[in-house]
């Protein structure tokens, strides 16, 4: 029969486990009076597992590495030996650790030595007992306490930041309207902000709402109930840091008084939505709503973060990402067909990859992504997912601002010519973004190129320059892929004109104009080619001269001062450059009206408002 430990009683022998050393339960239960050992014998196993862990720089490493540091200093004050015994494991039995190797080289040194097994693994007080070890098994129960970080939080606490040498700091209020202040006395010193590392770590391992989501070196992310947990330590980060963070206020959907139009969309229409916003704008108090609302509706809702900080019921299962592989997640989900599913946070390519794909599927889903503004979030798909899919994918994006829904949009696939461009055969497929709540066009996403580009509607109401900056310059950099230099002046949005070194024209147009007409075709502009000399004249300073324009059957005949014979002169219409021209020595320069720059000149010559002609120098 294995023999147990009444309070206080005197053991000869006692032999930890790393579950219990890693979690400070010796030094815990020495210091309480529980176990008073003659000698504390610490296998090398143990040792060479904690090693391990530290070189990794994982966290559970450090913490046991300091509790044996711990023991050596209880040892003189509580008057026991600590000593070290067993040989040092060989690699392969360290890297099967989880397989039960470390173990049982633990459990043979406490049956050798006739010592005691203090654990907290139940399977290994089992295998003890099963073998007539005799063994302590400390009861999870009893690990769960209230630990000191939750000191730091009050009812206004939004989140706790500890770093080695410095004072405790808090965020307290309201998202939007927070304050950054001082919570504690004196500066933490580094032995502190382990500790605390170590109680929290302790209470992930034996609380139900309690899980290590991430551990990597340098840093370990922990949700513990309402808490999410961001430790960090050198050499990732400078000193020993922990950043808590907890929903101050849980929300319905009644709470943020949506209208009655974005309500039954929601409801009866929306599957692809996106709720964006800055950091600590309350993004995941909505979608934690908002999950709750479709599972009262009677809905199978499930989620995907990373870690799991939403606070839901438990009819709602959350997956975490972190535990598992994208298309583990993809398959559970497929499988387990959920009416809804919320995706918090999204924030790398397979993630969003992963959202189109089960979104693609058929799965309702919500996602939560950082933006500073709505258009941002859409643009978060862009280059990632094919555009023409994303208004399969989002349908509505709801913006977040303080707490609030600040603006929703929603999107839909359409084809037709882009705004600011006024030539028919430039019709294409167009992303349209709109106003949910007014129906006001406010962004367009389509191809330009072979780059894709969100163009905000309401700046070419004003003028057409964003398109035609861009337009210049995609242009002059497929130029370049010809030619040496290239300079491009954008006449309207589907004309330009590009300046080349002289040398180099007949090389940019090809044989019988074959590149030039790829080029054109491929770009959806079309292009008239120059001389870079006169583009040079063009940029430098220029004033403006008098000159008297005609319109005959085949030209507009302008004349000017006879001084400018042989010059270059720069034909501007309201305001925006349309082309270059030399002078003739009588002072008459001659522009056909058949092409499309001829007819923009010869509009603007008919009404006498808007046409100047200019020299420089």
């Amino acid at each position: 029969m294995a023999k147990s430990s009444s309070k206080g009683e005197r053991i000869e022998k006692l032999v930890p486990d790393t579950s219990v050393i890693i979690e400070g339960m010796v030094s815990r239960k020495i210091k309480s009076g529980e176990i008073k050992p003659a000698t504390v014998l610490i296998h090398e196993a143990v040792i060479a597992e904690l090693e391990h862990q530290a070189n990794m720089n994982k966290t559970i490493g450090f913490l046991g590495l300091d509790e044996i540091k711990h023991l050596k200093e209880l040892s003189a004050k509580f008057e026991f030996e600590l000593a070290f015994a067993g040989l040092r494991p060989h690699a392969s039995e360290i890297r099967n650790a989880r397989l039960g190797e470390i173990d049982a080289l633990i459990r043979q040194l406490a049956f050798e030595q006739d010592g005691t097994l203090l654990t907290a693994d139940k399977v290994q007080a089992e295998v003890a007992r099963a073998k007539n070890i005799p063994v302590i098994f400390v009861e999870i129960e009893q690990l769960q306490r209230t630990i000191r970080l939750e000191g730091y939080f009050d009812d206004s606490t939004m989140s706790v930041h500890l770093r080695e040498n410095v004072v405790p700091k808090a965020k307290k209020g309201m998202p939007g309207n927070w304050t950054f202040v001082d919570i504690g006395p004196s500066q933490l010193a580094r032995e502190e902000v382990k500790e605390m590392s170590r109680e929290i770590i302790e209470e992930a391992g034996v609380r139900k709402d309690g899980f290590v989501e991430i551990e990597r070196p340098g840093s370990t992310i922990v949700q513990l109930g309402a808490y999410r947990i961001v430790i960090t330590r050198p050499p990732l980060s400078d000193g020993w840091e922990i950043t808590a963070v907890r929903p101050v206020k849980k929300l319905s959907m009644d709470d943020y008084k949506l209208s009655d139009k974005l309500r039954h969309r929601i409801k009866e229409q929306a599957e692809g939505i996106l709720i964006a916003g800055a950091p600590g704008m309350g993004k995941s108090t909505f979608a934690q709503a908002l999950a709750e609302h479709y599972a009262e509706q009677g809905n199978i809702v499930k989620t995907v973060e990373a870690p799991r900080d939403l606070m839901l019921p438990d009819n709602i299962t959350q997956y975490a990402i972190s535990h598992a592989t994208p298309q583990e997640i993809h398959d559970i989900l497929l499988l387990s067909r959920p009416d809804y599913t919320v995706f918090d946070e999204m924030r790398n390519t397979a993630d969003f990859q992963l959202f189109a794909d089960l979104r693609l599927a058929g799965i309702g889903l919500a996602g939560v992504v950082h933006a500073t503004n709505p258009i941002d979030a859409i643009q978060r798909f862009v280059g990632r997912i094919e555009l023409g899919v994303i208004p399969q994918i989002v349908d509505t994006v709801i913006f977040i601002r303080n707490g609030f829904v600040g603006k929703v949009l929603s999107l839909k696939m359409t084809v037709k010519v882009p705004e600011g461009m006024t030539e028919a055969d430039l019709a294409r497929p167009v992303v349209v973004v709109n106003d949910f709540e007014t129906g006001k066009l406010e962004y367009e996403l389509y191809s330009y190129g072979e780059e894709t580009v969100v163009i905000p509607v309401s700046s070419l109401a004003r003028s057409k320059s964003p398109v035609q900056q861009f337009a210049a310059s995609a242009i002059e950099a497929k130029m370049k892929e010809y030619v040496s230099n290239a300079k491009v002046e954008m006449v309207s949005d589907s004309k330009c004109i590009v300046y080349v070194p002289e040398n180099e024209i007949a090389k940019l147009i090809g044989k019988e104009g074959k590149n030039i007409a790829s080029i054109e075709d491929r770009l959806g502009v079309g292009i008239d080619v120059q001389a870079l000399g006169s583009k040079m004249a063009a940029e430098g300073e220029e004033r403006d001269i008098a000159f008297d324009a005609k319109i005959s059957k085949k030209h507009i005949v302008f004349s000017v001062d006879g001084i400018f014979a042989n010059k270059n002169v720069n034909v501007y219409v309201d305001g925006d450059y349309v082309m270059t021209a030399n002078v003739g020595k009588d002072g008459v320069f001659k522009i056909s009206r058949k092409n499309k720059i001829g007819k923009l000149i010869t509009d603007a010559a008919s009404t006498g408002d808007g046409l100047k002609v200019t020299v420089s120098g």
